[in-house]
């Protein structure tokens, strides 16, 4: 028999993953139909990043997916540029999460547990932040700014009880309730919002690392 997160898994990938307006409608509201993969591209760029763009006007990134992830840490090196740079349309948005890159754990739906950075765009600074589900409770916790056009190293890591978040060698650690000694689950993409759609093209460039 399938475990429950490869069950979620052909779902995502099989289903079509019709679109919808916010992340939280998509697996809450219709879990056996969540979000669509977009159609287009991923671009592979020379020094083996990737850069995963969010058109004008949308929440996923293009070539979203869902890989299965099982892993006791998720390293990576994150690039962002000018287009991080946005104003919400509507001032009390300009708060809101966007989402980075990371993973659901204890072989659930994200929006029941999960572990993954946020980004923003606030008081004239990229902020990054924690930016949990545990047992269905999200929270978020700001990390600290980094500069536009730096390479940022980044994990999570699973340590029992809590994550370790990790930027630049800062460590953050947060709650974590998921039971697997290791995250199970699948990787969660680059996704803007919030409310709102992204109001430009998004280019967010990112490299998977063996370590910090």
């Amino acid at each position: 028999m399938k475990s429950p997160i490869r069950l979620i898994l052909a779902v995502l990938l099989v289903a079509g993953l019709s679109s919808c307006h916010k992340e939280v409608a998509t697996l809450t509201n219709n879990a056996s139909n969540p979000a669509p993969d977009s159609t287009a591209r991923k671009i592979k760029a020379n020094n083996t990043f990737t850069t995963y763009t969010i058109l004008a006007g949308e929440h996923y990134c293009e070539d979203n997916s869902y890989p299965y992830f099982t892993s006791p840490a998720l390293y990576f090196t994150v690039q962002f540029d000018s287009s991080a740079i946005y104003t919400s349309s509507d001032p009390k948005n300009q708060n809101d999460e966007n989402k980075l890159y990371g993973f659901s754990d204890n072989n659930s739906l994200h929006q029941q547990f999960s572990a993954r950075f946020g980004w923003r765009w606030c008081n004239g600074e990229l902020e990054l932040s924690a930016y949990t589900y545990n047992t269905s409770v999200r929270s978020d916790k700001v990390l600290g700014a980094v500069a536009i056009g730096t390479e940022n190293k980044c994990a999570i890591i699973i340590r029992g009880d809590h994550y370790d978040f990790v930027v630049n060698g800062v460590v953050t650690p947060v709650p974590r309730a998921s039971k697997t000694e290791q995250a199970v689950g699948y990787k969660l993409l680059p996704y803007f919002g919030g409310d709102e759609v992204a109001p430009h093209n998004v280019n967010i460039k990112i490299r998977e690392d063996v370590g910090l």
